[in-house]
């Protein structure tokens, strides 16, 4: 079972952070509240004030760029929320949603990328050219990839026990594949950021489709296995290589 215990809630609006005053009325749900809290000096001087929030001792759930679901282990049991757009989401594809929510719960992986970075993070900032909004960006995708390499392993065996849920998942990744195929060319072109096409490919490792270089070495037990100091060192190299 994949975090049997979770509470899963619909929330009445679309949010990137969940407000404070809904956050809180989660402890009058669920047996527990324990906010999380990391050392701001993890983050580089210029870091977003959403970031700096989420660091710091506030309640918060949800962060720019989670999607239709969020899920918090800072609730006892684990809290699952599926935000107001998730009514206009097809049935097969939201239950997708949901289970890859209760997957990433059952794996024990962090909720965010700044605690997956750690002091990491101040050296993927420095090893980029980017802004603080396009770093936040960056990590957030990478660290997605991390975890897809992960939940994909779940869902690729679930074509016979739960079709409908591999077939959404199969579609969704059916979806990336055209746009898989120019990306580099996209980059190089100046039509995508580079950003942009690390979201895009990081989204597809979820799905275990053939990436171009440089986003091919994502796709591999070595990021698995050494997580963040990977991806820095990935996104040095790659900046190291654009620049020349």
């Amino acid at each position: 079972m994949y975090a049997p215990n979770s509470v899963v809630l619909d929330a009445g609006a679309d949010f990137e952070t969940l407000p404070p005053e809904a956050a809180e009325e989660l402890g009058l749900l669920v047996d527990a509240l324990d906010p999380a809290a990391y050392p701001t000096a993890w983050l580089p001087d210029d870091a977003p004030a959403q970031l700096r929030r989420y660091a710091g001792s506030d309640f918060t759930i949800g962060m720019p760029g989670d999607g239709t679901v969020v899920w918090t282990r800072q609730t006892t049991p684990p809290t699952v929320i599926a935000k107001k757009r998730a009514e206009g989401t097809p049935d097969d594809f939201l239950a997708f949603l949901l289970a890859e929510a209760f997957v990433e719960l059952s794996l024990e992986a962090p909720e965010h990328f700044l605690p997956f970075f750690g002091e990491s993070y101040r050296d993927l900032a420095a090893a980029t050219p980017l802004g603080p909004n396009e770093t936040y960006q960056l990590a957030a995708a990478l660290f997605d990839a991390w975890v897809g390499i992960q939940t994909r392993e779940v869902f690729e065996g679930w074509e016979s026990d739960h079709p409908e849920i591999y077939a959404a998942w199969t579609d969704a990744g059916d979806q990336l594949v055209d746009r898989l195929e120019t990306l580099s060319g996209d980059v190089a072109r100046g039509d995508r950021s580079f950003t942009a096409a690390t979201e895009y490919a990081c989204a597809a490792v979820k799905h275990d489709l053939d990436l171009p270089a440089p986003f091919s070495a994502l796709d591999t037990d070595a990021y698995r296995d050494h997580g963040a100091d990977y991806a820095v060192r990935w996104a040095q190299k790659t900046f190291e290589k654009l620049a020349e």
